[in-house]
């Protein structure tokens, strides 16, 4: 007697605990599908170059403390001073393509030279997350990409050891030369470190030059001059209105240090900054025509400055 009542009251689990892992597998295959059509999406709007507009911004307040924590509402973005609607927005952090730009002219020899790698190591191996990508340049007379785009920044730890400064300073050739790298990138976000103790010397290119491709480049240029009290001739030395021509186009900045010591911790607040970016995007009112457009972007009721890239040439492109 209880043997047959066992058996029914067993196939009842059986097939309770059948119908439990159909549901399970359901659900699990919604979710999966969820995801990868909500990852579709945010991807697509920050990468569909044709459609949108995509900008990365950096708030700071008054004190120059780095604001991280706005809204969507929060912000206004014009174009040729047109109010624009946001379509896409997030204040996570989005992996990063990162261009090193280094001199290595004679003048950096020595210290200096040895003081750049171990700031340069110790941002690509503290500072950066295994899903970005960097690329390394290093300039004197002519440009040379070192190592080209490698996800995982850790993995160029000490690939500048065999680096030996000579020649002259070619800085503006080296950023024409860096900047259309940033085509074939993997990530939306992109930013570009240069680093100098020199004013430029050899280019055959100018600042403006510079600042016509950068309109073309979705890059924040962050640029370190060093600028000791040496002995050099006043027009061997770094040039920090040129170099902020170039940064202040883009969004970025330049800081000029006394010495090359002070690497490190320029590295670390430009790190930082990168850190804490929110990334914009909207559709561009009007078809692309080649035209220059200008952008404008503030928070509402607040006394923050913002920067960001102050336009961008509306050419069809995979990412803008």
């Amino acid at each position: 007697m209880r043997i047959g009542i066992a058996v029914p009251i067993c196939r009842r689990w059986v097939y309770l605990l059948l119908f439990v892992a159909i549901v399970v597998l359901a659900v699990e295959a919604v979710v999966a599908f969820s995801v990868e059509r909500v990852g579709r999406l945010i991807q697509g709007s920050f990468r569909t170059g044709i459609e949108l507009v995509q900008m990365t911004v950096t708030v700071v307040d008054e004190d120059g403390r780095l604001v991280g924590d706005l809204r969507r509402a929060d912000f206004e973005v014009f174009e040729d001073g047109v109010r624009q609607t946001l379509t896409g927005f997030t204040r996570d952090r989005v992996p990063l393509s990162l261009g090193i730009v280094l001199d290595v002219s004679q003048s950096m020899f020595g210290q200096r030279i040895d003081d750049a790698r171990l700031a340069l190591n110790q941002f690509l191996t503290d500072r950066l997350e295994p899903v970005d990508e960097v690329f390394i340049s290093a300039f004197n007379h002519a440009p040379e990409i070192v190592v080209p785009w490698t996800i995982g920044p850790r993995q160029l730890r000490n690939r500048l050891g065999d680096i030996r400064p000579y020649g002259g300073t070619s800085l503006y050739d080296a950023m024409m030369s860096a900047l259309p790298l940033f085509n074939d990138r993997q990530n939306q976000r992109s930013a570009v470190v240069l680093i100098s103790d020199g004013a430029d010397t050899g280019s055959l290119a100018d600042v403006r030059d510079v600042r016509r491709l950068l309109r073309r480049s979705s890059a924040f240029v962050y640029a370190i001059a060093i600028d000791a009290p040496d002995n050099r001739p006043i027009n061997d030395r770094v040039n920090p209105f040129a170099l902020r021509e170039i940064t202040s186009e883009s969004g970025g900045y330049t800081e000029v240090v006394g010495d090359s010591p002070e690497l490190g911790p320029a590295t670390a607040r430009i790190a930082e900054e990168l850190n804490h970016q929110y990334t914009l995007a909207y559709r561009p009112p009007g078809p692309a025509d080649g035209s220059y457009r200008s952008i404008r972007v503030r928070v509402l009721g607040k006394n923050y400055r913002v920067r960001t890239r102050r336009g961008y040439v509306a050419t069809p492109s995979s990412r803008r």
